[in-house]
C-alpha cells in the first residue's frame, strides 16, 4: 500500500438523512484507519456517526433543505474549521450534485474529481440514463416520458402493467411531498393520478417496462476511477437481500466476478471520462442481458465488498491517494466476499432500533448475523 498524504484531511458530506448510518460509518472507519483525520457533514452528532472513534469533528446541517448559496457558505465555513485543503467526499447523490456544481468557488480550500460540473446531475436523473443508454447501446428497460396524464394512461398500457413508475430527480423531493422516488403501478389510472402530481414532485415522471426480479436477477458495480474513467478499483457483485425488499439497500451481497456487467460500467465510464467513485445497479432480464437501471455518482454502501484483502484498498482510500497525487497500487478484489449489513431487515429479528453493524467475510465464507447489540441506557456512550 502506498503511504498516505495523512496531512490531507477528508470531509464527508452526506446532505439527504440516511435511512441507516453503516454505509457511513464505513467510510469513517476505513479512512480513519489510514490515519487520515476525518470530518462529516450529515446528520445529528448525537447518532452513531457522531460518536465513532475515528471521526475527528462532525458539523451538522441546518434544519430544513440547503440550497447551493447556503452550502457554499457552510463548506467555506468548516473550510476555516479545518485550516487546510480537504479530500471531499459526497455520498449520496444531492452532496454529488451539489459538490460538483460548487468545485469552482471552493477551488483551494477543497480536493474534488475534476470533470464537468454537471456530469454527477446528468448521471443521477433517470430521463438523461434512458438516453445515455441508447447513445451507447446499453440495455436499458423500454421507458417512457410522458407529456400529459391521458399520456401517461396510453404509456402504461403500452409498456404493461404492473410497471414501474420514477421520477427522474429523486434527490428533489422532499418529505413534505410525501412521494417515493420509485413506486410500482398496476393499472392506468395509477399512471394518469401519479402524473398528475408531478408538479409536488419537482422532477418529470418516468414510465418504465418492469424486469421481474428473482434469483441472482440483481447485480451491481461499484468502483473508484481516475483521469479518462481509468479503474483504479472496483469490480461487480450480486445484491441477494435488500431493505425494502427488492428495491432497498442491499443487506445481504457478494462480490462476484461478471464480465458483462463490468464491461458495461468500464464502458459508460471511459465514454464519460468519469473520475471518482461510482456505484451501479444492473438486473437481468430472461434472456440473460443485463440493464443499467440506476446510476448513482458516489459510494454505495455495500463498497466494502470491492476491497483488496492484502493491501486493505478500499474505493475511500483510493479516491484519497489519486486527489492528492499519490501512486495508487494495483488492487486485486477478491471473488465470493459476502457482505451482510445489520439494517433494517434484521430490526423485526430482535435488533434495537438505532443499532448497526456491517460485517464482511473471506471469500468462500457464509455471512451470518451478528449478535443483537444489547441495549444501553440513555446518555451512556458506544463509540462505534
Amino acid at each position: 500500500m502506498s503511504s498516505f498524504d495523512t496531512d490531507v484531511p477528508v470531509l464527508l458530506l452526506r446532505l439527504a438523512p440516511p435511512p441507516f448510518h453503516h454505509g457511513t460509518l464505513g467510510a469513517i472507519r476505513s479512512l480513519g484507519r489510514a490515519g487520515i483525520e476525518v470530518h462529516a457533514v450529515a446528520g445529528p452528532a448525537r447518532g452513531p456517526v457522531g460518536r465513532s472513534r475515528y471521526l475527528h469533528r462532525m458539523y451538522e446541517l441546518p434544519a430544513g433543505p440547503v440550497a447551493h448559496a447556503g452550502l457554499l457558505e457552510l463548506l467555506r465555513t468548516v473550510s476555516e474549521g479545518i485550516g487546510r485543503p480537504a479530500v471531499l467526499i459526497p455520498l449520496d447523490d444531492r452532496g454529488a450534485i451539489a459538490a460538483a456544481r460548487l468545485a469552482g468557488p471552493l477551488l483551494g480550500r477543497y480536493l474534488v474529481p475534476a470533470q464537468p460540473a454537471d456530469l454527477p446531475e446528468r448521471l443521477a436523473d433517470k430521463a438523461e440514463l434512458a438516453l445515455l443508454c441508447r447513445e451507447l447501446d446499453l440495455p436499458h428497460p423500454a421507458t417512457a416520458l410522458p407529456a400529459g396524464a391521458q399520456q401517461a394512461a396510453d404509456a402504461a398500457g403500452e409498456l404493461g402493467l404492473p410497471l414501474v413508475a420514477k421520477w427522474s430527480r429523486p434527490w428533489l423531493l422532499t418529505p413534505s411531498a410525501g412521494l417515493r422516488s420509485t413506486t410500482l403501478v398496476r393499472t392506468r389510472d395509477d399512471a394518469r393520478r401519479l402524473y398528475e402530481l408531478t408538479e409536488r414532485a419537482g422532477s418529470a415522471l418516468l414510465l418504465q417496462r418492469r424486469l421481474p426480479g428473482g434469483p441472482a436477477t440483481d447485480w451491481f458495480f461499484h468502483g473508484c476511477f481516475t483521469r479518462g474513467g481509468a479503474c483504479l478499483i472496483g469490480g461487480a457483485g450480486r445484491k441477494e437481500r435488500a431493505w425494502p425488499p427488492r428495491t432497498g439497500l442491499t443487506t445481504v451481497g457478494r462480490r462476484l466476478s461478471n464480465p458483462q456487467v463490468e464491461r458495461a460500467a468500464l464502458r459508460l465510464a471511459g465514454h464519460l471520462g468519469y473520475r471518482g467513485i461510482l456505484d451501479l445497479d444492473f438486473r437481468r432480464d430472461a434472456h440473460g442481458r443485463y440493464h443499467l437501471l440506476d446510476v448513482n455518482p458516489r459510494p454505495g454502501d455495500r463498497f466494502r465488498l470491492c476491497t483488496d484483502p492484502s493491501s486493505g484498498l478500499d474505493v475511500f482510500r483510493a479516491l484519497h491517494l489519486d486527489l492528492t497525487g499519490r501512486p495508487v497500487p494495483l488492487a486485486r478484489t477478491a471473488p465470493g466476499r459476502p457482505l451482510l449489513a445489520m439494517t433494517g431487515s434484521w430490526l423485526r429479528g430482535g435488533l434495537r432500533k438505532g443499532a448497526y453493524r456491517m460485517r464482511t467475510a473471506p471469500p468462500g465464507s457464509t455471512p451470518l448475523p451478528a449478535r443483537p447489540m444489547p441495549a444501553r441506557p440513555l446518555g451512556v456512550s458506544q463509540r462505534p
